[in-house]
């Protein structure tokens, strides 16, 4: 543990430095009254703080809302109503465009760094704005290192079903008192082979449920270093991997097409000899894009499937991508899946049903404003993930379709009924229907399809001018198709498998 240390681009601490300043945060949050079981949204991008602040809420048993820091102030006040959490931490410049959301909740503030601010474009006003909002770093240096730590909390991640309602995902550990750390050093040594002098590096944002999981397995591995950056810059990227020695990464298949489109000379001016282990999870990922990785660093690359609800699933190694195309993997941690067809019958392997998964290791859940949807999604004591797939005889995963109409654009998690519901308040807008279409770097891009109300003229640009401030910008359409009208079903239902078709004819995937 001495020699192994945790860095962003600004600076870098000690691994036992890092341990020291967060039993002082902890004991910070406890004065402040964000102890045990209390929740508190955190709205930052990528920075060492962040790292001090969930090892502080690890050691106090704080419950940390991560919160996308592209949200718009109402998506803000929905998930901090819903979740209790009364305190908020934020970087400084986020403050003023969030202002609606954070008048009455009790706010820490903390300034982003020079690398942050270089990676953002944000001024040294910016960064220092709302002066009198009391600092992180001044909290952590007034109070004592707390002696007699908690059991650490599992994040609490916000997900949306159906009804594009976010939802928070509850979760318990393993059992209700079990210290979720335990879960988090499996995840460490078991998936991904972190062990002594490891050091692990990502660029994927923090507030996304797999990056976070990695980060927090390595924090709380014994002699591993942690190195995030504030964002994904190709050249960077691997400019980091040589200068620190990286053995273990997390990327998604966004930042891998990004790479791959460096100049030979660029790919080639950089050692990345020390690579042992890239993992990426969350997205699809395309089989030639995987070839071209493999080809360029080696096997060092592994595929992971899971869900929010119920974390890692799956495991896929290089061999396997070349010797199984389009496998998830083998099932990990005492992972269970079963294949289900429409009534709930149990499939033999080869045949597609929707998939439904259990894994104790990462505990039971539930949903924090919904739970009769946790209930409706349970079958045989799994629960579905949404998916359709199938497993081969030898215990490989499969996935062939999406059975939710959930769009998985640059990692990201979107939900059409969420951006449809924003949509229909628009004045000029008669009906909608929102999907994905592929896209060959980000996955998949978000497409709009709409009725005009009559008498109004379409205009693209009063669509987007209508959704700025109501919707975080990467859930903002990227194609905005009108129709005089939309095809319906019998029932009346939008048929959205008419308005994809078009967008997917040779996509080489299933819509």
């Amino acid at each position: 543990m001495r020699d192994a240390y945790v860095a962003d681009f600004d600076q870098r601490l000690s691994q036992e430095r890092l341990e020291a300043r967060a039993a002082r945060g902890a004991s910070a949050l406890v004065a402040m009254g964000a102890g045990a079981d209390v929740p508190v949204a955190v709205i930052m991008r990528n920075d060492l703080q962040q790292l001090e602040i969930m090892r502080a809420a690890a050691r106090a048993g704080t419950v940390i809302v991560a919160l996308n820091w592209h949200a718009a102030a109402d998506e803000v006040s929905a998930i901090c109503d819903d979740s209790g959490a009364c305190f908020v931490v934020i970087h400084r410049d986020l403050m003023d465009q969030l202002m609606p959301a954070l008048k009455d909740r009790s706010v820490i503030a903390v300034t982003p760094g020079p690398a942050l601010c270089a990676a953002y474009g944000i001024s040294r006003q910016q960064a220092s704005a709302n002066p009198d909002s009391p600092e992180w770093s001044s909290l952590v240096d007034a109070h004592p290192p707390m002696v007699e730590r908690e059991p650490m909390r599992p994040l609490l991640r916000y997900t949306s079903g159906s009804t594009g309602r976010p939802k928070g995902v509850r979760r318990s550990g393993s059992g209700p008192r079990t210290d979720f750390e335990e879960v988090l050093r499996r995840v460490g040594t078991e998936m991904i082979g972190l062990k002594p002098g490891s050091r692990f590096f990502t660029a994927a944002p923090i507030y996304h449920s797999a990056p976070s999981t990695l980060i927090s397995a390595a924090l709380v591995a014994e002699g591993v270093s942690t190195l995030i950056a504030p964002r994904f810059e190709p050249e960077a990227f691997l400019a980091a991997i040589e200068k620190h020695q990286i053995t273990h990464i997390y990327l998604v298949p966004t930042m891998m097409s990004r790479l791959l489109k460096l100049s030979d000379e660029i790919k080639s001016r950089y050692d990345l000899s020390s690579i042992e282990f890239c993992v990426s999870t969350g997205s699809p990922w395309p089989h030639d894009l995987k070839l071209a990785m493999i080809d360029w660093w080696g096997p060092v690359f592994w595929e992971s499937y899971g869900a929010t609800e119920i974390g890692f699933m799956t495991m896929a190694s290089s061999q396997d991508a070349l010797a199984r195309p389009g496998t998830a993997g083998r099932m990990q941690m005492g992972c269970t899946v079963l294949i289900l067809d429409a009534d709930g019958n149990k499939l033999p392997a080869g045949e597609v049903g929707e998939i439904h998964a259990r894994m104790e290791a990462f505990g039971e859940f539930d949903y924090s404003n919904d739970p009769d949807s946790r209930k409706a999604g349970e079958k045989h004591g799994h629960f579905s993930v949404g998916d359709l797939g199938w497993v081969d005889e030898d215990g490989y995963l499969f996935i062939t379709d999406r059975k939710k109409d959930m769009i998985i654009s640059g990692g990201a998690n979107i939900f059409p009924a969420e951006i449809e519901a924003v949509l229909m308040r628009a004045p000029f807008i008669r009906d909608v229907a929102v999907f994905g279409a592929p896209d060959p770097e980000y996955g998949e891009r978000i497409v709009a399809a709409i009725e005009p109300s009559d008498g109004w003229e379409p205009d693209t640009d009063a669509v987007f001018a209508f959704l700025d401030g109501k919707l975080a910008r990467f859930k903002h359409p990227r194609i905005i198709d009108f129709h005089e009208a939309l095809p319906r079903e019998d029932s009346g239902k939008i048929f959205k498998p008419r308005l994809r078709a078009p967008y997917w004819e040779g996509a080489g995937r299933k819509i």
